[in-house]
């Protein structure tokens, strides 16, 4: 029997099937009732949903892949195969495909019995075309969010197991990938820039791992965490009797690392007394410890992270210069999240896999608030804040997930969305064009002047778009 519309009907509001865009619900429709089955497809597709209607079970069954990106609609009797049948081929096929069944008031108990073994739903006849419509969008959002979350993890799990392990596909992302792969081996200094939490520290730990050091140590100093009194004997090591306290020997840092790699995070921290030590160590690569008259030699390859421009003239009262220029031998920017937001929804996936692994819970189903945020949220922590938040989401501590991100959007006037939507289009064109200047303005369809006003207004780097 065909469906009964009770009341006018609008077309459901189309899910979002990942973090990025919405989908088109897709049915395919099982029952041997040409009239009931013509009925019901074309209601379907007056409200937004693609369906493909079949006559039998058994000619539907070659679009049910792992990869079928709808639901199953089916009558329970039919001939040659009927709907319990399919339901158990189609389990063994994919267990997370959605299947609707259409009942008869004498089968309702074995669709719910079916519900109990899987099954998303089922309607009794009669039934109306909203609850037919609002039973797909539903069942076709949670299989859309299966399905994205399974390509996700495989790009997550192809990341883990690349030889560099950043997550990421965006153009820049890319560019320091090639960049870490064709230095590695190559003996000399590197100074990555990037804002807290854009991963500074695993570009140090790829190149260490990439490089003939692999199998000697890395050595990490923070040295915003060390105290100005205790840095100096920290970095160089130290006789006994040097100084008051120094009761024995103490290896520094700096020669410990020799043979591997030595990381300086947050350089920028470091005393101006110790850059003047820390470059006649990179110039001469040889160390004297405090208190000793003895010169070592040194194997050392260097990389020093820091979050602040050091090339910049506002900051020479703090960062001597020659120490800049022979860091900068080769430097690597680790662009924000803000920039790279087509990298979020696979870095929140992988997050989230890591924080369920680790917490040993399933990660919940997440609804519409929590995407918008992920997605809206400028994320000045960048990639540290947005793992910290995976962890919360699959720890359920969360009820109302980041509503100032919303909040902050809305309280946001007219020209202040415009400017930041302006700022996304033009990287994404510089993206999309690998920094060619001439095709980027052939897409924005502005003026050459009007574009690089809006580069510097902006913040935008057209360097880090260029092919390396």
């Amino acid at each position: 029997m065909a469906p009964t519309p009770e009341r006018p009907l609008s077309a459901p509001a189309a899910a979002d099937d990942s973090l990025r865009q919405p989908f088109r619900p897709h049915a395919v429709f099982i029952d041997d009732d040409e009239e009931l089955r013509r009925a019901n497809a074309q209601t379907l597709k007056l409200h937004g949903i693609s369906v493909d209607a079949h006559a039998s079970a058994r000619s539907a069954l070659p679009a049910l892949t792992r990869e079928f990106d709808g639901v199953v609609v089916s009558d329970i009797r039919m001939p040659d195969m009927d709907g319990l049948q399919l339901f158990r081929r189609v389990r063994d096929i994919d267990p997370d495909i959605p299947v609707i069944f259409i009942t008869g008031h004498g089968d309702i108990a074995t669709a719910v019995q079916c519900m109990r073994d899987g099954a998303y739903d089922f309607l009794a006849k009669p039934y109306a075309a909203d609850r037919l419509i609002t039973a797909i969008a539903h069942a076709a959002e949670k299989r859309h969010l299966v399905l994205e979350n399974r390509r996700l993890r495989e790009a997550a799990f192809a990341v883990e197991a690349d030889e560099v392990p950043f997550i990421g596909t965006t153009p820049a992302m890319q560019r320091i990938k090639q960049t870490l792969r064709h230095i590695a081996d190559a003996d000399v200094d590197v100074l990555v820039e990037g804002e807290t939490g854009t991963g500074k520290e695993v570009v140090a730990t790829a190149l260490h791992r990439l490089s003939r050091r692999r199998d000697r140590p890395l050595v990490a100093i923070n040295c915003g965490a060390l105290p100005e009194s205790v840095i100096e004997s920290e970095l160089f090591g130290h006789e006994a009797g040097a100084f008051t306290g120094a009761q024995k020997k103490r290896i520094g840092r700096i020669e410990h690392a020799s043979g591997g790699t030595l990381f300086l995070d947050e350089i920028e921290s470091m005393p101006l007394a110790v850059q003047v030590k820390l470059l006649r160590v990179l110039e001469s690569r040889q160390i004297t410890p405090l208190g000793s008259n003895d010169v070592r030699n040194l194997d050392l390859r260097v990389v020093a992270a820091t979050k602040e421009d050091l090339g910049s003239p506002a900051i020479r009262a703090k960062f001597r210069e020659d120490l800049f220029y022979r860091l900068n031998v080769v430097t690597i920017r680790i662009p924000p999240l803000r920039e790279r937001r087509e990298d979020i929804p696979l870095l929140f996936a992988h997050y989230l896999g890591h924080a369920s692994r680790r917490f040993q819970r399933d990660i919940p189903e997440m609804p519409a608030s929590i995407k918008q945020h992920v997605m809206t949220h400028d994320w000045p922590g960048n990639v540290r804040e947005l793992a910290h938040f995976a962890e919360r989401v699959v720890l359920g501590v969360l009820n109302a997930p980041a509503p100032e991100a919303a909040a902050a959007a809305a309280a946001q006037s007219l020209p202040e969305r415009m400017e930041r939507f302006e700022a996304q289009l033009i990287r994404e064109a510089l993206e999309a064009h690998q920094g060619d200047i001439k095709a980027t303005l052939e897409t924005l369809g502005i003026p050459r002047k009007t574009f690089y006003d809006k580069l510097q207004r902006h913040g935008i780097d057209r360097q880090q778009y260029l092919p390396q």
